[in-house]
């Protein structure tokens, strides 16, 4: 098969860049793989694709100031692009073009979105044949009202939809009208590090990740606190760049941990520093996946994570390869790191789970499920321009009914569509 990905920016750093080109390397094993950025930021991309793995871009970003320099068509707003995608700004009527043009003539098999807006591309523009499969890499709780009137719309276009965890998923089933698309929850792989994994013996908290207020490092530096109160051998390590620096850090100060809690900046790559620790903390308000957990596990560390939505609890096997508590529990999360910190034994063992626990996010294992999706998927054909009166009338009446705010298709709150 010839299998295409659609991105946005693949010389950028990010998680749906990491995971796409894991996804990508391995498919790429026994297909023609290709990646099309939508923008090239870098000479080089941060993270490799892989040598089989044909990148490409469409807008050279690399030195440009003034979106005018890119030409008249740039200055002009996009019109295929959805407006309320948090990446719209970006956008322009060029891109529209190029993207458009790229779908139009692709001799791909399989052609794959990496976020909502692209999505919007793939099941518009596309050229009747190949197969299209649009990825969601947030969730669709987090969409605004705006944007969820806009993927119903068009997402019956699609032949299928990946969610990264079941939840999502569910969602995506019980409040959107997509029928005849397949929607299926496949997680983001983690390749193995190259790295031996953490012996439990050292006396460091590890957590990683943007300084954003949904990760509230604030509550894990509190629950810290609890910690140095009772074992203040033990330290914590937050990797990491964001907004939320200069009050993390005043917050160290004004709760005395300085000597315990270390902000240690953006690290890339960040497996080497897993195993320097021997438990890892994720204290996050709403997580769409979980990468750094498993990242974390893969590492030999067990973890502990508040139960928020949508991923923690579809990877952590709570009291086996570490613990789940409430969110925005400071006690909790304190009591939790102390079990671990206190019984050795435990600790240890429970990072031995985490390692096995975590190689079924192998990148093999989750490759051969896109595999096989994909096999099936253009066995039967896609539905293309085809589409059933069925599935085009879904779309409006999805988007008449949400307007409306009644019936089935009515929008409740944050977390429904």
């Amino acid at each position: 098969m010839h299998i295409s990905f659609l991105l946005h920016n693949g010389y950028a750093i990010g998680g749906t860049v990491r995971t796409t080109y894991n996804l990508a390397r391995c498919l790429a094993e026994h297909h023609d793989v290709e990646v099309v950025s939508v923008f090239r930021s870098r000479d080089r991309p941060v993270f490799d694709p892989g040598p089989r793995v044909r990148l490409r871009h469409l807008v050279d970003t690399r030195a440009v100031r003034d979106p005018a320099s890119l030409g008249a068509e740039h200055t002009r707003p996009a019109q295929v692009f959805p407006e309320a995608d948090g990446k719209y700004p970006m956008y322009s009527a060029l891109t529209d073009r190029l993207i458009g043009e790229h779908l139009a003539t692709t001799e791909a098999d399989v052609v794959v979105g990496t976020r909502p807006g692209l999505n919007t591309h793939i099941a518009r523009q596309t050229r009747r044949g190949p197969v299209r499969l649009g990825q969601e890499h947030l969730t669709l709780a987090t969409h605004s009202r705006r944007l969820k009137l806009v993927l119903r719309s068009v997402y019956p276009r699609l032949d299928a939809l990946t969610t990264v965890t079941e939840a999502d998923a569910a969602d995506y089933r019980r409040m959107m009208r997509l029928p005849g698309v397949r929607v299926e929850a496949v997680p983001n792989s983690v390749p193995a590090p190259g790295v031996s994994p953490a012996d439990g013996s050292s006396k460091w908290v590890v957590a990683a990740g943007r300084l954003a207020p949904a990760k509230r490092y604030d509550l894990l530096i509190r629950a810290f606190a609890k910690v140095v109160a009772e074992r203040p051998d033990w330290r914590l390590r937050i990797y990491g760049g964001g907004r939320e620096r200069p009050g993390l850090r005043a917050l160290i100060d004004e709760l005395g941990l300085y000597n315990h809690v270390f902000l240690m900046g953006p690290t890339h790559p960040i497996e080497s520093e897993w195993p320097k620790g021997s438990i890892a903390a994720v204290t996050s308000s709403l997580e769409s996946f979980g990468m750094t957990i498993v990242e974390a596990m893969r590492c030999g560390l067990p973890v502990v994570a508040t139960d928020c939505p949508h991923g923690p609890a579809e990877i952590i096997r709570s009291g086996v390869d570490g613990h789940l508590v409430p969110m925005g529990d400071e006690g909790a999360v304190a009591g939790a790191l102390l079990d671990l910190i206190n019984d050795d034994a435990l600790r240890r063992r429970m990072g031995r789970a985490a390692l096995a626990d975590s190689e079924r996010f192998d990148p093999a294992r989750i490759g051969a499920r896109y595999e096989s999706m994909m096999r099936e998927l253009a066995s039967k054909g896609s539905r293309g321009l085809h589409r059933t009166r069925a599935s085009l009338l879904s779309g409006a009446y999805a988007v008449k009914d949400a307007l409306a705010g009644v019936g089935p298709g009515a929008l409740q709150g944050g977390r429904t569509a």
